[in-house]
């Protein structure tokens, strides 16, 4: 038996977003959903987001742009234009953590994450930061993913899993390699590995420095 965390990045999508939460309340599985803030501006996929905090997903802060990692970032106002406007837009259907899950730029967990201001904004609002410890690249391998991602769990007692509820056709697969990964064992959490969590309600509780970019040394904004 193994542990196993699931969450989804990038969305709400209407496309494919609502099939995804039917295959997890099918299964009774919970998961985080970690959105976009600029997604959150359009009526319809808010109202996706509603539905899967009312059907017991939590909601994570995934930047507002999800375009330039943090750590790449220039400019003092970073945290607040990707991730205050992100927890604005989330509002009521925030989790209590405060759950941010910064954009690795492909799945890097290296110093692109984030930047000394973000790590001060991150402590100064209470957000917890999840990172993760499997990423089997959904999105570039939208049919080979999932035999990926069953190896990934195999291999460690609890996997905090990275997908994508986004329009490439790899959530096609999700019932597979769900029912695959149950048939192997798998004990469903919602809850996160203690180690892919490094801020905790604001508190450092892991290093982070490796996480962290000095951009801000010559950073003249």
């Amino acid at each position: 038996m193994f542990n196993l965390t699931l969450t989804f990045d990038n969305g709400p999508e209407p496309a494919v977003t609502p099939r995804v939460l039917d295959i997890l309340g099918e299964r009774s599985i919970r998961t985080t959903f970690f959105v976009i803030g600029e997604k959150l501006d359009d009526p319809a996929r808010r109202r996706i987001a509603v539905r899967a905090r009312d059907e017991g997903h939590w909601i994570g802060n995934h930047t507002y742009t999800h375009s330039i990692p943090l750590g790449e970032q220039p400019g003092r106002d970073t945290a607040e234009r990707e991730i205050g406007r992100t927890q604005a837009a989330i509002g009521d259907l925030a989790h209590p953590c405060r759950w941010f899950r910064p954009f690795g730029g492909g799945g890097n967990l290296d110093a692109r994450l984030l930047k000394p201001s973000v790590v001060d904004y991150l402590a100064q609002n209470k957000h917890s930061c999840v990172l993760w410890n499997a990423i089997p690249r959904d999105w570039e391998d939208v049919n080979g993913w999932a035999d990926r991602a069953l190896d990934q769990c195999l291999a460690q007692p609890w996997t905090l899993l990275v997908l994508h509820d986004l329009p490439t056709g790899a959530m096609t697969h999700l019932e597979r390699f769900l029912d695959c990964v149950t048939t192997s064992g798998a004990r469903f959490r919602q809850d996160f590995p203690p180690q892919c969590v490094p801020l905790r309600n604001g508190e450092i509780a892991l290093p982070i420095h490796d996480y962290v970019s000095s951009i801000e040394e010559s950073d003249k904004a």
